[in-house]
């Protein structure tokens, strides 16, 4: 029932003229078209799409075939479109695409949602005698390398004049994060939503700090550049649906929690909590707004993290209009 009523939502919002995002129109292809999804558990508006098939749906006009494939977080979903295990990215932390480059990795930016500063968060315990930022020097801390929080926890650091080598870095999934975090062997752990909902709703927490004046964490979906290059109808489809779910997803958020409930295996308030903090404003890349992308990469690299310096803007970007060739 509830699948039935996001399809009906989504069409009449088309119908409507509310999501005015019009698919180009494309010949019938008689070759077959394999198309490798990778997503996490957070990449919440492809979650729903493949939920309710509708990507399946509407490629089938170009005969692509769909497969997908989950991932623990977005450095090792990158590495898989980095060798060629998937065609295209679900979205991730504004922090996973700059150690991607700095592999060589040719990947191309296909979008980005708008930023979400508080779905990220550094936390404590809430009988924790760690009060400030300052409190975490010699602490040791959760966090999952390459993700989000990774740049927000040397930045919050770096605010409150410590360095990272100041704190005892424990690199972790966020479900072994969560574990180490719950059992007290760190002393705080740094996650995003909703990872974040989840542990708030369910322990005794407090946030330390967030995103908010210290790192914008948006989210961006990536392809690899020879998929983007000779499929860019197949990515102007994608991008279309992304604009539209995201648009619903803001317009019902009740809704949205209720859906994704049982999908993601958390209470419906933990989810529109989650929610509340995302964006879902999916966009184009334009790539002189990349200057968040050159901090995070230049703050990496003078941490120790990266193996060579990285020019944020030296990357490919597909734009809608490349569809209309």
């Amino acid at each position: 029932m509830e699948r039935r009523r996001l399809l009906q939502a989504i069409a009449l919002l088309s119908a409507t003229g509310t999501a005015s995002f019009a698919l180009p129109t494309f010949a019938q292809s008689t070759k077959t078209t394999p198309l490798r999804i990778g997503y996490q558990k957070s990449s919440t508006l492809l979650t729903i799409i493949k939920t309710n098939g509708t990507l399946e749906k509407l490629l089938v006009p170009l005969n692509v075939k769909i497969s997908w494939h989950e991932f623990s977080s977005g450095l090792p979903l990158l590495e898989a479109l980095n060798v060629g295990g998937v065609d295209l990215s679900a979205d991730v932390a504004d922090t996973v695409p700059v150690f991607a480059q700095a592999a060589g990795a040719k990947l191309t930016y296909v979008a980005q949602e708008a930023p979400s500063p508080s779905a990220q968060a550094i936390i404590v315990r809430a009988d924790s005698p760690i009060k400030t930022v300052a409190d975490l020097k010699r602490k040791k801390i959760a966090v999952t390398k390459a993700a989000g929080v990774h740049y927000l926890l040397i930045a919050t650091l770096e605010k409150a004049g410590l360095k990272f080598s100041d704190i005892e870095v424990a690199y972790l999934t966020p479900a072994d994060g969560r574990a180490a975090f719950e059992r007290g062997s760190v002393d705080a752990w740094v996650t995003w939503d909703p990872f974040l909902a989840g542990v708030q709703k369910q322990t005794q927490v407090r946030v330390l700090s967030d995103g908010r004046n210290v790192a914008d964490y948006q989210r961006y979906y990536l392809a690899s550049t020879s998929f983007a290059e000779t499929h860019p109808d197949v990515l102007a489809i994608v991008f279309n649906e992304l604009k539209k779910t995201g648009l619903w997803v803001r317009q019902n958020p009740k809704e949205a929690a209720t859906f994704l409930a049982p999908l993601w295996g958390l209470d419906a308030p933990t989810i529109e909590l989650a929610n509340s903090r995302r964006s879902y404003d999916v966009r184009t890349v334009v790539v002189n707004a990349l200057g968040e992308q050159q901090r995070i990469a230049d703050t990496f690299f003078a941490a120790g993290l990266l193996p060579k310096k990285v020019n944020a803007t030296d990357v490919a970007i597909w734009k809608p209009a490349a569809a209309a060739t």
